[in-house]
């Protein structure tokens, strides 16, 4: 279930591109706060996840912006 959530949150957020945008700026800063706020976010949308679960699913993913966005973030990721 867990899974499912994370995946359905991940593309929830990547079809808003200011949301995506303001996330990767707060990575930059705050890598582990970026994690809460993911977190956050699934909670409110009904779709509860840890913050283990979406390093997991961050780092199962097969997409370059993707993979670029974690090298740059990757401090507390």
């Amino acid at each position: 279930m867990e899974n499912s959530n994370t995946s359905a949150l991940y593309e929830r957020i990547r079809a808003d591109h200011a949301l995506t945008q303001e996330l990767f700026r707060q990575a930059l800063q705050d890598p582990s706060g970026t994690l809460d706020r993911i977190c956050d976010l699934g909670s409110t949308w009904g779709l509860p996840v840890s913050r283990e679960a979406v390093k997991l699913y961050l780092a199962s993913i097969d997409d370059p912006d993707t993979k670029q966005w974690l090298l740059k973030a990757r401090g507390g990721l």
